[in-house]
């Protein structure tokens, strides 16, 4: 999930000419994760993926 959404992420920048933005992509994956989440990917949840920080 997370390979998929990088690589959406690096298109909309290379095709829209948007700069990339690490807070997008990490705010992409965390919906993506709840989604998952709601239709039954249980063990998803236990990643925590949409609690990372970012260093800056």
């Amino acid at each position: 999930m997370g390979a998929w959404l990088l690589w959406k992420h690096r298109n909309f920048c290379v095709f829209e000419g948007v700069n990339p933005c690490m807070d997008d992509l990490l705010r992409a994956i965390k919906d993506e994760e709840h989604l998952w989440c709601m239709v039954g990917a249980r063990r998803l949840a236990s990643l925590s993926v949409g609690q990372a920080e970012v260093a800056g």
